[in-house]
């Protein structure tokens, strides 16, 4: 049975820069845009748009059409919540608010297969095959191949991020510099010092412990963010570009010297 290696993971283990789309839309349709681009991955969520698992399931399922890394952001819950992506066949998953060391543990034994976690096993979805796998490969294949990032998103996380970043089992950080900066008192504010301190910081805690560093998003220029240790881009969004290039042609439109006719309707 072949098995699929994620895209990803592929380029951070050969010293590259993988990209990323985040996708708001629940269309599939998009994610093939998205996928033809050339982007590595695409970022679904489900902390702040309300997809349900059956559009998770077949935006996943579009990703891996053309090769490329579906990453699901989830809500905070329990086991069912986090695995559920990876059981609909995304490459990875993405855990917001996490705030201790002891979180992030939890985290890892309930997405992990033993040794690395305790996760429930099943076997009978995408991930593996619909049983067609055998169930040791197929462990090893989730262990090795499937991706865990950790949110850190406020100043408690901030202060607990090197021992978060030191947990084994996950792979990445992301730094949420919206949240950071509102929960700093200073909403909207991502260039400010504060902010940009704890950015610099997340980077150095994820490299120092053998983990990617990815940004949200054009928080800083990317030749920045590169420098500071961030490794893995998120690009854009896609209601971004569209409302950009709406707003655009109606600009354009209205700028044009048209008169107005009389109606031919009575």
């Amino acid at each position: 049975m072949h098995v699929r290696h994620s895209r990803l993971l592929k380029k951070i283990r050969a010293g590259e820069t993988p990209t990323c789309l985040k996708l708001n839309l629940a269309d599939a349709r998009v994610v093939e845009l998205a996928c033809l681009s050339g982007a590595d991955s695409v970022w679904l969520c489900n902390e702040h748009v309300p997809n349900d698992w059956l559009t998770v399931e077949t935006m996943s399922r579009a990703a891996r059409v053309h090769d490329v890394d579906c990453n699901g952001r989830v809500s905070t819950g329990s086991y069912s919540d986090y695995v559920k992506p990876f059981e609909a066949g995304a490459t990875g998953i993405m855990v917001p608010h996490v705030t201790t060391a002891d979180e992030a543990r939890k985290i890892v034994e309930m997405t992990r297969y033993q040794p690395l976690g305790r996760r429930p096993i099943d076997g009978g979805n995408i991930d593996g095959a619909f049983c067609l796998i055998p169930t040791v490969d197929f462990i090893a294949q989730c262990n090795q191949e499937q991706f865990l990032i950790l949110q850190i998103e406020s100043p408690e996380a901030l202060a607990n991020v090197e021992q978060i970043a030191a947990v084994p089992g996950f792979n990445g950080l992301l730094f949420g510099a919206g949240d950071f900066s509102h929960l700093s008192g200073k909403p909207g504010q991502i260039g400010c010092a504060e902010t940009v301190a704890a950015r610099k910081r997340v980077a150095a805690a994820a490299r120092a412990n053998g983990k990617f560093a990815m940004t949200p998003g054009l928080i800083a220029p990317w030749e920045e963010q590169a420098a500071e240790g961030y490794n893995v881009f998120n690009l854009g969004a896609d209601v971004i570009g569209l409302g950009e290039y709406f707003r655009g042609k109606v600009a354009e439109f209205n700028k044009l010297p048209l008169t107005q006719t009389k109606s031919v309707y009575r």
